[in-house]
This record gives structure tokens, sequence and C-alpha cells, in this order.
């Protein structure tokens, strides 16, 4: 028997090789991935809201945020107008009288008020007193003052104008004028008042015998502020 032994002949090609996958539709892998991340997006801010519902997690304070004004070089403020100067207030002026006192009008008992051009109203010889059986109103405690009048001006001073009116305590009820012709009082000039010259009006106002504070407000004429006069008397 013979050992010589030939072997078949191999095939000339392999298996057959499967066909590669389709390709996938233009856009569709990016869609994916858009789709993918905000998945995961939507997944950290559950988990933050899940935290802070909680209370697993203690949230961090927020950052304090601190405002300043810068100044100009110029000195102006932020909101462009400028500072006063030293010596000078703030504030718009205003019209009426001026002199011995705020900018308010307010004067103590004994200031003298001082008007455009150069009109000048003041109080003196405030006293006690109390009204005969046929003043008006009879019977009644009262303050008695004069109101001095100084036409410092070029012009007549129509002092008919003139008007004075009271009020007393802390709560500033109503003080009646008083009208007392044994007293002098008889209610305000009827003259005017030439230029240079000055005048002196009696006046008086309901003042109870318990009250101590006092008001009085007395404008020259109807073209002028009132100024106010308020103080304390014995």
């Amino acid at each position: 028997m013979s050992n010589d032994f030939t072997p078949p002949p191999m095939p000339g090609y392999g298996p057959p090789v499967p066909p590669p996958p389709p390709p996938a539709p233009p856009g569709k892998s990016r869609t994916a991935l858009v789709a993918v991340a905000a998945a995961v997006v939507a997944a950290a801010v559950s988990a933050l809201v899940t935290v802070g519902v909680s209370g697993d997690a203690e949230a961090e304070p927020a950052p304090t945020v601190t405002v300043t004004e810068t100044a100009a070089a110029d000195g102006a403020r932020a909101d462009g107008t400028a500072p006063a100067a030293d010596g000078e207030e703030s504030g718009d002026g205003k019209d009426g009288a001026d002199g011995g006192s705020d900018e308010d009008g307010v004067y103590a008992l004994d200031d003298t008020a001082v008007y455009e051009p150069a009109t000048e109203v003041a109080l003196s010889g405030l006293k006690r007193a109390v009204t005969g059986e046929y003043a008006a109103p009879e019977n009644t405690a009262y303050l008695k003052f004069t109101v001095k009048v100084k036409n410092g001006g070029e012009k007549a001073l129509d002092v008919t104008q003139l008007t004075v009116n009271c009020s007393y305590g802390k709560d500033g009820k109503s003080s009646e004028s008083v009208f007392d012709s044994d007293a002098g009082l008889e209610g305000g000039p009827e003259t005017k008042l030439l230029p240079g010259r000055s005048l002196n009006v009696p006046w008086g106002c309901e003042l109870p015998k318990g009250e101590k504070l006092i008001q009085i407000e007395v404008s020259p004429d109807f073209e002028s502020d009132a100024a106010i006069f308020t103080g304390t008397v014995a």
C-alpha cells in the first residue's frame, strides 16, 4: 500500500462576508447627541431641585453686592447738582421774612423779621392781662403786646392790610383776638405808612393763665408771608 497522501485542494474563496449596514440618515446622529445632552441637563437640574427641597445639602449664601457712589472730578453729585459751598445751606431760598431766624420764617418773640426791600416787623411789651366787662371777649385772660412795623422802603406801605393771628399751647389751639377800648385794643391801623417811618400797633390775644407757649403770626400786608413769632411767657 502506498504511503503517498495528496491533500484535497483548498477552496479558492472563504465564506461570503456579510454586507455593511446601511448608513444612517443625515442629521440622525446629531439629533441623538442633542437628546442625550438635554437628558443630562434635565437630570442635573432635577438633582439640584431635589437637594434644595429635601435639605440634604446646605445652600451657599448669595454674594453681597455693595453699591458705591463715585463723585465726579469737579465735585458734582451723581445727580448732576453741585454741592453747597462752605457756609452755604443747601436748598432753595424762600420768599418773605428772612432776618434773624431760620429760612422757614419762624422767629423768637424778641426777634425782628425783615422783608424786602426793607420792611421790618417786631413785637414788644408782652404782658398778661384780663379783659373788662365791656371787652370782647369779656373777663378773659389774654396776652397784650405791641406790633411794630417799620417802612424802610421807598414807597408807602398799606398797613391797613396788617394781619395778626395767634395760637397757644403745644396743640396749637386757636387764640381769639381781643378788642378792649379801655386797654387801647381797637384793631389794626387805618392809614398808610410812609417811607422811613414806623408804626406801633397795640394788640391782644387770648391766653389762659395755665398756658405759657404762644405763637403770633404777623403779615404787614397781603403780599407778604407771615412772620411766625413763638416762645413762652411768664
